[in-house]
């Protein structure tokens, strides 16, 4: 399930690549298949090994070609390990809300990303975000199940862009089925997993995911705008 729109990145074959916090790699997958020479970049260890183990599977089965694999490392995206000018594109999805110094993670993206490289970031919009962190204060207390420490508004978070010297050019919202199974859970507690509603509610996702009916895309189309669970900017590092 992705959050960006491929479309809207200028992705062409032999780019390079960075998901920067790219959780299981979902966004860094799509990349490589597209052509792109991807690097995957977390600080958390399960997630760095599954994405090396699923890229290690892709190659083996011949889904992406060797040459569209740079790496998966762990690391602090305060603090890129990589040289100026680096990347054609960056995606970073459901990170800034993590980051106490959101601002230096902006500049470290602006810093590797090449002169008219897209980035594209995704955070929680601020009206279904709002609605959790009133339901559940564990949901936003450091080192929690979400762990988020601030709500974007659409505002402040191209504000930040463009100080750091990005020219915002487009955004739309995604997800809208999404919000009510984080309403849900935040309701019952984030880490009842367990608890019927939520079950029940998660296979739903499950099932639209792999089914993907009309109806329930016609939903999304037109409940997004409202609820959705995700905010999307694109945004281009203006060149001197």
């Amino acid at each position: 399930m992705l959050t960006v729109r491929f479309n809207k990145l200028n992705l062409k074959p032999g780019a390079m690549f960075l998901d920067a916090g790219a959780g299981f790699g979902r966004h860094a997958y799509e990349a490589a298949r597209q052509g792109a020479k991807v690097y995957a970049l977390d600080w958390a260890h399960d997630e760095m090994f599954g994405t090396r183990a699923m890229f290690g599977g892709m190659i083996a089965e011949k889904e992406i070609p060797a040459a569209n694999f740079g790496g998966v490392l762990r690391g602090d995206v305060t603090r890129l390990p990589f040289e100026d000018n680096t990347f054609d594109c960056i995606v970073t999805s459901e990170v800034l809300e993590h980051i106490q110094n959101d601002v230096v993670a902006i500049s470290e993206f602006h810093r590797v990303l090449k002169p008219g490289g897209t980035l594209a970031a995704t955070v929680p919009t601020w009206f279904p975000e709002k609605i959790n962190w009133m339901l559940s204060d564990e949901y936003h207390a450091p080192k929690s199940v979400g762990g988020h420490v601030r709500i974007y508004s659409a505002t402040e978070l191209k504000a930040k862009l463009r100080t750091a010297g990005f020219e915002v050019r487009d955004s739309h919202h995604a997800h809208a089925l999404h919000s009510p199974y984080w309403w849900l859970k935040c309701a019952v507690g984030p880490r009842n997993e367990d608890h019927p509603l939520v079950t029940k509610y998660r296979k739903f996702l499950e099932w639209d995911i792999m089914e993907a009916p009309a109806a329930t895309r016609i939903a999304e189309r037109v409940l997004s705008p409202i609820m959705g669970k995700s905010f999307i900017l694109y945004s281009t590092k203006v060149t001197a």
